[in-house]
């Protein structure tokens, strides 16, 4: 019961970090646009993502703009476009694994044993995604404060962290979490499994030399 409860709460952690993962790669808010010293234009906020560009007028329009070419990016930016579809690509296959080594799910008989490696499985995807994922939503967030910090950059061009970052690390932290429950899970399973079957083996021992032992005092019965 408490397993079945363990996994239940494992498969939710690791979904919300799915969803989170695949919004954050699609989200455009990972620079946003900050308003310090002459910059005071606030009627006007511009968002910078991994596929497009925004522009948000006084919360009335919104205009947005594919990147013509993914060399218009700044390079954290385009290592980020690859490590993020990574982590998306391994965030759905763990939760697929994990779907499938569900313990309430029904199997026959001779793929139960295979159950916690299908579990453990699933927690080490969980945990790579979640550190595939932390690569580019620190990678970009260092460069942001690096440049707001740099006094030859531009004040235009000086961005704040957006609300993508955030979202980023709360499903990295998600995912890592859903991988630890996954992994201990399996670990409890296999403790379990090894001592389920301990026993017999030391039953079936003593009954071997305890037969050998009646069948040799039998046979100096017959000699005499």
């Amino acid at each position: 019961m408490v397993g079945g409860a363990l996994q239940v709460a494992g498969l939710l952690v690791g979904g919300i970090g799915t969803i989170g993962t695949f919004a954050v790669t699609g989200m455009p808010q990972w620079r946003v646009s900050a308003f310090i010293e002459n910059n005071i234009i606030v009627f006007e906020t511009i968002w910078e993502g991994l596929w497009m560009h925004c522009i948000r007028q006084a919360n009335i329009r919104m205009q947005c703009k594919v990147y013509d070419s993914v060399l218009a990016l700044s390079p954290d930016l385009q290592a980020s476009r690859g490590l993020m579809c990574a982590a998306s690509a391994l965030s759905f296959l763990a939760f697929v694994v994990a779907v499938t080594g569900m313990k309430c799910m029904r199997c026959v008989q001779g793929s139960c044993p295979a159950k916690g490696s299908i579990t453990l499985t699933a927690g080490l995807l969980f945990v790579l995604a979640g550190a595939v994922e932390l690569i580019p939503v620190c990678w970009v967030a260092n460069a942001i404060i690096s440049d707001f910090y740099n006094p030859m950059v531009n004040v235009a061009q000086k961005r704040e962290l957006g609300e993508a970052l955030y979202l980023g690390w709360v499903s990295a932290f998600c995912l890592v979490a859903a991988g630890a429950i996954f992994c201990c899970f399996s670990r409890c399973c296999e403790k379990s499994r090894t001592y389920g079957y301990s026993a017999p083996t030391l039953y079936s021992t003593h009954s071997h030399h305890l037969h050998r032992k009646t069948e040799s005092s039998y046979s100096k019965s017959q000699y005499v």
